[in-house]
């Protein structure tokens, strides 16, 4: 029996209401990724060109540090990977998760939420940075997606 891992990074919360209802409907554990330095308003703030998460998102190689990981990646098999969409792709946070870890062999499945951008090349930025894995589109969810549809979906990987 494959064992399935719910990561996910959330700067406001609706990520991780998210990320909760997936984990609990499909059995999985469940694994947050947080920034050393935790986001703050004005840092999020991305009407201000100068915003820490503006900065981070016009450089493709910036890399924010993560507080802690995952005890035994080894153990899973799917990995779903779930976040709020910047910029119309995955925050640079995701990009140091997705190269701190080995995923041969993995399915990543990546889940956004959004109040309205769409889930963009996420998918195809995370699958160059993790090559030995097989890294699907994807898809992006209102906040208020059931743990039933979530489970629905998320059953094809299962």
């Amino acid at each position: 029996m494959s064992k399935t891992l719910v990561a996910f990074f959330s700067a406001s919360g609706v990520t991780t209401k998210l990320a909760g209802r997936l984990a609990e409907g499909i059995e999985a554990d469940l694994f947050e990724i947080k920034p050393e330095t935790p986001y703050t308003k004005g840092d999020l703030n991305w009407q201000d060109s100068k915003s820490r998460s503006s900065l981070e998102m016009n450089d493709r190689s910036s890399r924010p540090a993560i507080v802690s990981t995952v005890a035994d990646m080894g153990q899973y098999d799917v990995v779903f990977v779930g976040f709020p969409v910047w910029w119309y792709r995955e925050p640079s946070i995701i990009d140091t998760f997705m190269e701190q870890y080995d995923f041969s062999g993995k399915t990543v499945i990546p889940f956004a939420t959004s109040g309205m951008s769409g889930i963009g090349d996420s998918g195809s930025n995370m699958q160059a940075l993790a090559p030995g894995a097989k890294v699907e589109k994807g898809n992006r969810f209102s906040t208020g997606t059931s743990a039933k549809e979530l489970s629905a979906w998320a059953s094809k990987w299962l």
